[in-house]
């Protein structure tokens, strides 16, 4: 198998509202308007959006993000540091997660 994503998917990924067209354009619409220019221009969204792709770790995001970052004039410099940002923050969170296990093992330990 060459692996579990399949890249032709992504431009299939419409076909998820097929049987909820309602709940398919309210997404589209609210997906939209999150993605508009507002506080943040939509480049600065497009790193924020790939960041988080690497965070949640979606291969689809991934693609569309990197390619929706280089369309909006973000270079492979800014992509690579919001993608450490995201790595750091992943981390970060894995890592103070371990005052849950040191709580647990307390409790067990009396």
């Amino acid at each position: 198998m060459a692996g579990y994503y399949r890249q032709e998917d992504l431009p299939r990924f419409a076909q998820i509202g097929a049987e909820a067209p309602a709940l398919w354009q309210k997404f589209n619409d609210w997906y939209g308007s999150v993605f508009a220019e507002g506080a943040l221009n939509e480049r600065e969204k497009a790193l924020i959006a790939l960041a988080v792709a690497h965070a949640v770790q979606c291969p689809y995001c991934i693609d569309a993000w990197t390619q929706a970052c280089l369309e909006r004039g973000g270079n492979l410099e800014q992509m690579t540091e919001a993608v450490h940002v995201a790595a750091a923050i992943k981390g970060g969170a894995a890592l103070v997660h371990g005052l849950q296990m040191r709580n647990a093992a307390a409790k067990i330990s009396m």
